[in-house]
């Protein structure tokens, strides 16, 4: 007897993790979900820098096309024919200083419509962007524009009162986000002294990219219509000042996981004030 137990003492006291107790069990186990929660984290993070990386190359191409395609054109229209029946140097001159090209910086306040639908109400919040343009005059009625602008497109969404569907329980949620938008415009102007006054309208992208929420977020990329007018008034041969009004079309972004997406277009309209440079 006094054997027996001592070699039952001997096994215990060199082997306690032979059974493990219910308590290691749950030490273990909730171990286990903190490395899977903490992976899942990882590959959340990793899956939402690429978007971004892929947003942001998305944007450098669309430039890039863009002024390439301004230069082939300037290229293209300084290398035609002369005008009014001229030939040599001086129908190539004339040719030339027909053609207006300008780069031009602008800054803006955007105000964005609110949109409800499918349950969801949708307030963007008002804020202050910026803009860079290449515009491009051929003749009084022809000409085009590249543009890109930026601005804060922080959105509240909140369940629609009455009519709140399967998101009634969902709470009110803000999200902070920022647009980008690429658009290419038909530019039609007519030169009357020192003014320019000038239509346009075009097609384009907007991009809406979130940040950081607890419910989740999704990147938004929409067809955007713009149109719009204003005038340049030069003060200099190479230096102006440009006053314009812009609204953009486009159905209301859909950033948070948690409300499905109004279905409704909203409009930005967009008043702003700049300079430009004239080559």
């Amino acid at each position: 007897m006094p054997d027996t137990t001592h070699i039952l003492e001997y096994r215990s006291s060199k082997s306690p993790n032979v059974m493990p107790t219910f308590g290691k069990e749950q030490s273990l186990g909730r171990r286990r979900d903190q490395i899977r929660g903490q992976a899942l984290e990882k590959t959340r993070v990793k899956l939402k820098t690429e978007t971004m990386m892929r947003m942001k190359w998305m944007l450098t191409t669309f430039i890039l096309m863009g002024m390439a395609a301004l230069s082939c054109a300037a290229a293209k229209a300084q290398a035609g024919p002369p005008d009014n029946g001229q030939t040599g140097a001086k129908g190539r001159t004339a040719a030339v200083s027909s053609i207006q090209t300008d780069v031009g910086l602008s800054g803006f306040e955007t105000f964005t419509s609110s949109t409800s639908g499918n349950g969801t109400q949708q307030t963007p919040t008002n804020s202050e962007g910026g803009m860079f343009e290449v515009r491009q005059i051929l003749k009084p009625l022809l000409g085009y524009e590249m543009a890109y602008s930026y601005a804060r497109a922080n959105q509240k969404y909140a369940p629609k009162t009455g009519a709140c569907a399967l998101v009634c329980q969902n709470p009110t949620t803000s999200i902070t986000a920022s647009s980008s938008e690429i658009s290419f415009n038909y530019v039609a102007s007519y030169k009357a002294g020192n003014l320019r006054p000038f239509l346009l309208g075009g097609i384009g992208f907007f991009i809406t990219i979130p940040g950081a929420t607890p419910y989740g977020n999704n990147t938004s990329i929409r067809a955007v219509y713009d149109g719009g007018g204003g005038v340049d008034w030069s003060i200099s041969q190479h230096l102006g000042i440009r006053l314009q009004v812009r609204d953009s079309f486009y159905k209301a972004p859909n950033i948070s996981q948690i409300y499905p997406a109004t279905g409704v277009f909203t409009s930005s309209l967009e008043p702003m004030g700049g300079v430009y440079y004239r080559f």
